[in-house]
C-alpha cells in the first residue's frame, strides 16, 4: 500500500490524514541513540513549517509518532530534518532507516514558536536534553534573522556531553551570534564547562524582564524549574512559552489522545504560553 503512495503523492500535501512519499536522503548519528534525518519529498513538498510545528512520520508496517521539524525554516527546497531517539517501536524504525528508504509523512501541525512575535525583544531559548531537537528551527529561525533580536542567549542542558544534540553546530551557532551556555547534570573528565541543571546557568543571566521571552523544551519538571526561575527574574508568564508532548495520534484534534485539561496539544499546542500551561503542569498525573 505505501508503495504505491510513493507513486501517487499529488493530492497528499492538502489531505491531512494521508501521507506523502519521502525519501531519507542523509542520515546523521547525534548521539547513542539519536539520529538526524533529511527526508526529500517524492512528489508535491508539504505546505512550510513554523518553528516549533510537529510532523506525524510513518514507518512502513510499523505505525506513526510525532515529531517536532527540526530544520532550517529558511529553506525553500521542500526538504524536512527531524531529530529522532529511539524510544519505542516506532521511532526505532525511523532511527534505523537508512539514505533511500522511504517514510511517510503528515503535517505540519500545530501552533509554533512565532518569532515574529519576539522581534526587537531578548530571546532566551533553554532546551533539555532531546528538547533541543524541537527548538533547533527557532535557533536557526533566530540566526537568520539575527537583526531582528536582541539578545539571543541559548541555555541547553544534558546528563552528559555524549548527549548533547548537535555538537557539530554549537560553534556555528555561537559564531551567528547566540549566546550558547551548556551544563550537564554531573562532572565528568575532561569536561570544563558548567555543571548542574540547565536553572544554574538560566540563574545566572542578567535579563530585561520587560524585554524577554523565553521558549523551553524538555522534560515537564526541567520547564517547571526554569519557569520558576524567569517567574523569579521578572518575566512574565505570557512571555515563557513551553511545548509539550501527549500521545499525539491524528494531529488535527479528532481523536482526543493528546487532550491536556481542556486543550488538545496537537491543535491548540504543542506551543503554549506559561500563563495557560502553568496551572495544568502542576496538576499531578494530568
Amino acid at each position: 500500500m505505501f508503495g504505491d503512495l510513493a507513486h501517487d503523492t499529488a493530492a497528499a500535501p492538502g489531505a491531512p490524514m494521508l501521507p506523502s512519499a519521502h525519501r531519507v536522503r542523509s542520515r546523521t548519528v547525534e548521539t547513542a541513540d539519536a539520529v538526524t534525518l533529511s527526508l526529500a519529498p517524492l512528489g508535491a513538498p508539504r505546505p512550510r513549517f513554523r518553528p516549533g510545528q510537529f510532523m506525524m512520520l510513518y514507518a512502513p508496517g510499523v505505525g506513526e509518532i510525532a515529531i517536532s521539524v527540526s530544520g532550517d525554516p529558511t529553506d525553500t527546497t521542500g526538504e524536512l530534518v527531524h531529530t529522532v531517539r529511539k524510544v519505542g517501536a516506532v521511532s526505532r524504525a525511523l532511527h534505523d532507516a537508512e539514505p533511500g528508504a522511504i517514510v511517510g509523512v503528515r503535517g505540519p501541525f500545530g501552533v509554533g514558536w512565532d518569532l515574529e512575535s519576539c522581534t526587537g525583544r531578548d530571546l532566551v531559548i533553554v532546551a533539555g536534553g532531546v528538547g533541543l531537537a524541537a527548538v533547533r528551527a527557532a535557533v536557526l529561525g533566530a540566526v537568520a534573522a539575527r537583526g531582528d533580536f536582541r539578545r539571543v542567549v541559548l541555555v541547553v542542558g544534558a546528563r552528559r556531553p555524549a548527549e548533547i544534540l548537535y555538537r557539530r553546530e554549537l560553534q556555528d551557532w555561537a559564531d551567528g551570534g547566540v549566546e550558547v551556555r551548556l551544563t550537564i547534570d554531573q562532572p565528568v573528565q575532561g569536561w570544563s564547562g558548567s555543571v548542574g541543571f540547565v536553572t544554574e546557568p538560566l540563574s545566572r543571566l542578567d535579563l530585561d524582564p520587560a524585554q524577554t521571552t523565553a521558549l523551553l523544551c524538555g522534560p515537564e519538571a526541567m520547564m517547571r524549574f526554569s519557569a520558576r526561575v524567569l517567574l523569579g527574574k521578572g518575566i512574565r508568564p505570557p512571555d515563557i512559552r513551553v511545548s509539550l508532548e501527549r500521545n499525539m495520534q491524528c494531529g488535527i484534534g479528532l481523536c482526543g489522545h493528546c487532550q491536556l485539561g481542556e486543550i488538545l496539544l496537537c491543535r491548540d499546542g504543542p506551543v503554549l504560553d506559561y500563563a495557560v500551561a502553568g496551572p495544568l503542569l502542576h496538576v499531578r498525573e494530568l
